[in-house]
């Protein structure tokens, strides 16, 4: 090999890192993208919490968020429900307290179930609101309920099981 062939390869090589360089640098140009001041997307959320510590509800309008559920989507969430509570009239106790006429008793009534101190002690009946608050998050709405659930997020799931818990009863009470 003689010395202009080097020459050749060097010059090659040289060339492509060259056209390798440029290329990066008319790309950078090209496709410049300014930096943010700080890093990430500010995402602003709202929610609509209706718990609190003492489990008084905020004020919510119980008829519109009635309004968004239907019986046979709740029938079909209450599946998630039927491994540990009864819906049958003359349904039994399983691991949680049977469901039939939940709506409109006292909460913690039923005789032959354990429930917690918390539930016992709470005082308040199942109504639409405290049905809606407790389906949310049972151990927040509850503090020290022996549910163990981590409950509906969805508007919608929530308005359609009260629906059907409603349903299921002797004396189902009107929808607001």
């Amino acid at each position: 090999m003689d010395s202009l062939e080097i020459n050749k390869i060097i010059a090659a090589i040289i060339i492509v890192v060259a056209i390798i360089v440029g290329l990066n640098k008319i790309t950078d140009n090209a496709f410049h993208v300014n930096k943010p001041d700080k890093p990430g997307y500010k995402v602003e959320v709202v929610t609509a919490s209706i718990s609190s510590e003492s489990g008084a509800a905020n004020k919510i309008d119980i008829t519109a968020f009635m309004a968004m559920g239907n019986l046979n989507h709740g029938k079909k969430i209450f599946k998630k429900c039927a491994a540990c509570h009864s819906i049958a009239q003359g349904g039994g106790n399983k691991i949680g307290p049977s469901l039939y006429n939940v709506v409109g008793r006292p909460v913690g009534n039923i005789s032959d179930y354990k429930y917690s101190k918390s539930l016992i002690s709470y005082g308040k009946e199942w109504t639409f609101e405290e049905l809606n608050g407790f389906l949310i998050k049972p151990a927040t709405w509850i503090k020290g309920t022996k549910m163990a659930y981590a409950g509906l997020k969805k508007e919608k799931d929530r308005a359609s099981v009260i629906i059907y818990l409603n349903q299921n009863s002797d004396n189902p009470k009107l929808l607001p």
